[in-house]
């Protein structure tokens, strides 16, 4: 069974960078149609797509977030990491790790996050 865990700190000053590490227990990350994705969900908002890095480490990013995000891995250690750039207090949020699996169904095609860490709480105040 995976095991997802997020560490970092809690609290970012505006316009620093977010940065997240999550470390990954029981697969590897460099398995085969494994996308390792950050995810995020903000006070009275639903779930947001940050965006992942590949099994080959290829990385994809959501438009919004696109120019602000960088998403990394270190296949030594078994973790990949999250940097969010030039942060606003509208990035406060519960920031998540997951494992996503791609899935196909009817020929249409599906990441399904089946695997979650536990979630940490950023707060980005001055």
């Amino acid at each position: 069974q995976v095991q997802l865990q997020e560490s970092g700190p809690g609290l970012v000053k505006p316009s620093q960078t977010l940065s997240l590490t999550c470390t990954c227990a029981g697969d590897t990350i460099t398995s085969n149609d494994n996308y390792w994705s950050w995810i995020r969900q903000s006070p009275g908002k639903g779930l947001e797509w940050i965006g992942y890095i590949d099994y080959y480490g290829k990385t994809n990013y959501s438009p919004s977030l696109k120019s602000r995000t960088s998403i990394s891995r270190d296949t030594s250690k078994n973790q990949f990491t999250l940097q969010l750039r030039s942060v606003t207090p509208e990035d406060t949020a519960v920031y998540y790790c997951t494992r996503g699996r791609s899935v196909v169904a009817n020929r249409y095609y599906y990441i399904v996050y089946d695997a979650w860490g536990q979630g940490t709480q950023v707060t980005v105040s001055s």
